[in-house]
């Protein structure tokens, strides 16, 4: 089963992937060379349907997103160049008081002019909500030499986020925001507690591919068996909105020592 946290939410960030679009202007517009942050003051729609795309307040950007967060930017050349998850280099196409056009991820030009006024409602910038503190708990019975014992999961939401940049279906960058597990695990003898420890994905640094584990989630664990080398345990690391999952098995000894080993 895989759990990954709570969602916040889609934040909007353009971006052309590695500064590489499909396809670029064959002149760019003299104006890109000498561009001006100052130039890009105010709100600006997409000419074709007049909606706002994104909005420049001082050294920030806001995009027209549901959960509105800036985004530190700055011109280099003829490229914006935004700080999301990831530093964003994506290629203007035009830029002068009133029209700016840059390349999306996806190659396709975009073509904005600025709005007659910068009060209009653009959103609300707003941090991604802390998810509720519910817990999910589970735990399983298992017979070893004739005793019983009982092994505990409690899976429990935290604060810390996981953000995963991803390209939407109109070509720009989406920061996705969820958050990570802390699951907490124990194994008693009728009413004696064996053991108790806290697990959390860094734990397994070394283990699961540094790429992947950064921007993934501890998501899952089960309680399956108690051998001669103590109780083990199942932990799943899933990438969020996917179907890509690393499985470590944890062992803990008598003496309270942990040990993992990646799953096949």
């Amino acid at each position: 089963m895989n759990r990954l946290g709570v969602l916040a939410g889609g934040v909007a960030v353009l971006l052309a992937a590695c500064g590489r679009p499909a396809r670029k202007p064959a002149h760019p517009h003299p104006s890109v060379i000498a561009a001006d942050t100052q130039l890009l003051q105010g709100i600006w729609l997409d000419d074709d349907n007049g909606l706002p795309v994104l909005k420049v307040k001082g050294d920030s950007i806001y995009f027209a997103s549901r959960v509105n967060l800036p985004q530190a930017f700055r011109i280099t050349g003829d490229s914006l160049v935004v700080g999301g998850a990831e530093t964003a280099v994506y290629r203007i196409g035009q830029l002068d008081e009133h029209t700016f056009s840059f390349y999306t991820a996806m190659g396709d030009l975009l073509s904005l002019h600025k709005a007659e006024t910068d009060t209009m409602t653009f959103g609300t910038v707003v941090e991604p909500a802390t998810p509720a503190p519910a817990v999910e708990q589970k735990d399983k019975v298992v017979i070893y030499q004739g005793q019983r014992y009982r092994g505990y999961v409690y899976i429990n939401p935290s604060s810390k986020k996981v953000v995963r940049p991803s390209i939407a279906e109109d070509g720009m960058f989406v920061d996705n925001i969820y958050y990570d597990n802390v699951i907490h695990i124990c194994v008693y003898q009728g009413t004696r507690r064996l053991f108790g420890k806290d697990i959390k994905k860094e734990m397994f640094a070394g283990i699961i591919p540094e790429d992947f584990l950064h921007t993934a989630i501890l998501s899952d664990m089960d309680f399956t068996d108690v051998t001669a080398n103590g109780y083990e345990y199942c932990a799943t690391v899933c990438m969020p909105d996917a179907s890509s999952c690393y499985y470590v098995e944890i062992v803990v000894s008598e003496d309270g020592q942990l040990t993992y080993r990646l799953m096949g």
